[in-house]
């Protein structure tokens, strides 16, 4: 065998390799020291101190072993590898060496946790919906508990609602005559809420008929509490529904045996079944007309909301229909209308409604006094849903989590326009009591309003305590203030009328069969005495009609006179509070005629400070 001559065998190029000589392969600077030849080329520096051959090219070359040709080409890739040869097919290739991977940095002592963007979440979860609950349950608690704390004997309006309640269920139970003209004078159908009330009166007494009063007051808040939270959220609905429990017309409606109570959870359904039906079918809104009706049966005054529940019934289905939503509207208007024109074409109430609401008696009050009225008994919470208004108009953002869901709320547009519809419901019955000039009624009215401008107001406080409750002594000092307000407010109201207890038991004795008499409140004994006496025996000192022997009807005053004159009364009761001018007059013809004497004279003390007293007389010949 032959030996094959030795020859040299290039190593691959390691880019890693230390650079610490000058005789290196890439020096400080990573570069290989160029050397000049005579012919034009460049000679770089070899391996162990040889010198490479450079061709035209300018690639770097080596010497050549024994037994090797020169390569006749080079391709050169700085991508790939520095110095990287093309060789012919039939000649040895040297592989590229393999990159060494650089070293792994050191596993750190602690690793920091990935924090999410938010920690809660305003998604609807079954934990808010109970936490929500429970608040709502404290708050008609406290409502209750506000309304229970009012005590005194029946009002003027409570006795003659129970009394003709009464009237009219022995008239269809056994034919008891029935006293006429309720449909002329009642402020709501004499068939429905007296009727309802006289039932429950007659097992618990005036408590009871109160009691019905009290829930139909906190169905009321529930609802609101309800329609609230979908138009916008929990802490909102819970803000309105605070606000809504502890204002003056709510606690006192709360236990107060008249029609405004379930004329208000009417008004409180009817809102609510608008907004829970807002994404259903259109004919679903015709689910509320019905009860629209139903409530302005029950209370003639409800008629002035109805144009609300119309917009309202529009503005809650325009995110989900568009311009569409006018339709849902026209057949909630068109199918009210419908039915109340049916109930006005089958039933006797249309008088009522024009002596009670349309055509009712002017009043003297000025617009200031009613103006200053409706601030002292409503102004808070008003005041506070035109800053939420405002407020919402502005930014309609009703949520703290950047991961909330419907961030995109609508348009500022219909922002405004839920606003001003809401808060300026509650200045209808105002405007409506300046129009008569009068201030009866301003008090329970304020409160149909009030239930529709909450909303705005829990906006108002939710957006006063600002994110994650920044400042939440602003909406404790609001809702304390409408507290202490509605509680005091409700105290005095409930205080203005005398306690009757001691003049029912004065005048029990002297009531007759066919007994006739001149009372200044006559419905409060009608109603205590209603075995032994009913409306047809009692004549008010609102108004009087007196036949004289000759056939001649008299009025006013001179019709107070001739009567007494003529002893036409068998008793006569006066307290001084209705009418205190013509109680005065009154009182000084019974001491001319000398047909009566003075039976008794039971004091008593108004919430207003005020004294007074019970005035009895009876007829002796």
């Amino acid at each position: 065998m032959t030996s094959r001559p030795e020859h040299y065998t290039p190593q691959p190029y390691d880019p890693y390799a230390d650079d610490d000589s000058a005789g290196g392969w890439f020096n400080s600077n990573g570069y290989v020291p160029r050397q000049p030849t005579h012919d034009g080329h460049e000679r770089y520096q070899g391996y162990d101190g040889h010198q490479g051959y450079q061709g035209h090219y300018g690639h770097q070359g080596y010497e050549v072993p024994q037994g090797y040709d020169i390569p006749q080409s080079y391709d050169y890739d700085p991508r790939v590898y520095p110095y990287q040869q093309r060789q012919p097919e039939d000649q040895q290739t040297f592989a590229p060496p393999e990159p060494v991977p650089e070293p792994a940095p050191a596993e750190p002592g602690y690793h920091i946790p990935e924090t999410p963007d938010a920690g809660w979440d305003d998604t609807p979860s079954r934990r808010r919906a109970w936490v929500s609950r429970g608040v709502l349950a404290i708050l008609l608690v406290v409502q209750a508990l506000l309304s229970l704390m009012l005590s005194n004997t029946a009002f003027q309006d409570e006795a003659l609602y129970l009394a003709a309640g009464h009237n009219i269920l022995d008239h269809w139970a056994s034919g008891t005559p029935l006293h006429s003209g309720y449909e002329s004078y009642f402020s709501g159908s004499p068939m429905l809420y007296p009727v309802a009330a006289a039932f429950v009166d007659g097992w618990f007494g005036l408590s009871g008929a109160r009691l019905l009063s009290l829930l139909c007051m906190l169905g009321a808040t529930v609802l609101l509490y309800s329609f609230t939270r979908r138009l916008f959220n929990e802490r909102v609905a819970l803000a309105a529904a605070a606000l809504f429990a502890v204002t003056q017309p709510t606690i006192v409606l709360g236990w107060f045996a008249t029609y405004d109570a379930p004329a208000i959870f009417l008004l409180a359904l009817s809102a609510w079944i608008v907004v829970r039906t807002s994404r259903a079918p259109v004919l679903a809104v015709l689910l509320a007309a019905p009860v629209m009706v139903l409530a302005v049966a029950v209370k003639y005054a409800s008629a002035l909301y109805i144009p609300t529940l119309v917009v309202l019934a529009a503005l809650t289905a325009w995110h989900h229909r568009g311009w569409r939503c006018v339709p849902r509207a026209l057949v909630l208007g068109v199918g009210t209308a419908a039915l109340a024109g049916v109930g006005l074409m089958y039933t006797d109430v249309l008088a009522g409604v024009r002596q009670t609401t349309t055509n009712r008696a002017h009043g003297t009050d000025t617009t200031s006094a009613l103006l200053e009225k409706s601030a002292e008994w409503g102004g808070l919470m008003f005041a506070t849903a035109v800053a939420g208004a405002f407020a919402y108009a502005l930014r309609g953002r009703m949520n703290e989590s950047p991961r909330s869901y419907g961030l995109n709320g609508p348009g500022w547009r219909w922002r405004a326009l839920l606003g001003v519809t809401l808060t300026g419901t509650a200045l209808l019955a105002p405007a409506y009591q300046i129009h008569l000039h009068t201030a009866v009624s301003l008090y329970k009215h304020l409160d149909f309003g009030l239930l529709f401008a909450a909303p705005m107001a829990g906006v108002g406080v939710i957006r006063l305590v600002g994110k994650h409750f920044r400042y939440p002594q602003l909406g404790i000092m609001i809702w304390v203030s409408a507290l202490c307000l509605g509680v005091s407010q409700s105290e005095w109201r409930f205080g203005l009328w005398p306690d009757s207890t001691g003049m029912v038991k004065a005048i029990e004795p002297y009531m007759k069969p066919k007994g006739r008499y001149l009372g200044e409140t006559y419905e409060v004994p009608v109603y205590y005495l209603r075995d032994k006496t009913n409306h047809a025996q009692w004549t008010s000192t609102y108004g009087i009609g007196y036949r004289d022997k000759k056939g001649v009807v008299h009025h006013g005053n001179e019709g107070y006179r001739l009567a007494l004159k003529d002893g036409y009364f068998d008793l006569v009761v006066l307290d001084g509070v209705a009418t205190p001018v013509l109680d005065a007059y009154i009182e000084r013809q019974v001491t001319r005629s000398g047909h009566y004497r003075l039976v008794g004279k039971i004091p008593f003390r108004l919430s207003s400070g005020g004294t007074g007293s019970y005035r009895v007389w009876a007829k002796t010949s």
